[in-house]
């Protein structure tokens, strides 16, 4: 790899980091279209490109939580086991499309994200009321119950609940290379009553794992891993996402994320149209 592809690859993963630290969520998805039609990376080595630096920032955004006790680990592990099926499912999903209609479903991926974001950014999500519920009641209960202190009851319905959501956020990052934050943290929140930045927390962490089973799972079917690009992006990402995290205390609001959606949907756009000028 020449200097200048190097600096860009660094640059590309940058600007993803910074957007995730900025926002919280969605920076994920410039990462395929940055690699591809920036860097002129093939699409399915994007997708594991994207799955190695969504999954190493998820990380260091987890450490980060766990330290001050925002992660509820059991409740990522049930969520994530899911994932660790949705992930090859998704990554064999992947492997039977041509790229063209990979890159049309990623693009629209992209808007039906875009436009929650928009929709969003003057919310807060609202758990549902969940029954408290203590003793052998909580132990045999059917759903998702919290104790007086706060601690989550998992019933096998509520357990059944997490893992088919995990499944799904599992398919989409085998598919295209994305966390699935979009997914986790509103059903973190409004399934089992968690606290929004707990939930944020807690989503790290099952995208940390379930991009990890991405990458497994595109190395057992044989997937060229790009390890140069992979390692460039992630550095990139990972200092990129320590500026965004710093500068999103001065500068966060609604007005910053309904513009990132914006430019999100605008690249989806340029994207739909880009099998038109083939």
């Amino acid at each position: 790899m020449d200097a200048l592809l190097a600096l860009g690859t660094g640059l590309a993963g940058a600007v993803v980091g910074l957007s995730l630290g900025l926002t919280g969520g969605g920076g994920a998805l410039l990462a395929v279209p940055l690699l591809v039609y920036g860097l002129s990376v093939h699409p399915r080595q994007a997708v594991s490109v994207s799955l190695a630096a969504v999954g190493a920032m998820a990380a260091v955004g987890a450490v980060q939580r766990l330290a001050r006790q925002q992660v509820e680990i059991g409740t990522a592990l049930i969520f994530a086991a899911g994932g660790l099926f949705g992930a090859p499912l998704g990554t064999w999903i992947g492997g039977q499309m041509r790229e063209t209609v990979l890159m049309v479903l990623f693009a629209l991926l992209m808007a039906v994200v875009a436009v929650r974001m928009w929709r969003g950014a003057r919310k807060v999500y609202q758990p549902l009321e969940l029954p408290l519920a203590t003793g052998r009641e909580a132990a045999s209960a059917g759903g998702c119950q919290r104790d007086p202190s706060g601690r989550l009851r998992l019933g096998t319905p509520c357990a059944v609940v997490l893992v088919l959501l995990g499944l799904a956020t599992g398919v989409l990052a085998g598919l295209f290379g994305v966390g699935g934050g979009f997914i986790i943290v509103p059903a973190l929140v409004l399934f089992t009553g968690m606290e929004l930045r707990r939930a944020v927390g807690t989503s790290l962490l099952v995208i940390a794992l379930i991009s990890l089973a991405g990458i497994f799972s595109r190395r057992l079917v044989g997937a060229h891993l790009p390890w140069d690009v992979m390692i460039l992006f992630v550095a990139g990402g990972i200092g990129g996402l320590a500026v965004g995290s710093w500068l999103a205390d001065r500068l966060a609001g609604p007005r910053l994320q309904q513009t990132f959606a914006a430019l999100i949907l605008v690249v989806a756009g340029l994207m739909l149209a880009r099998p038109m000028w083939s």
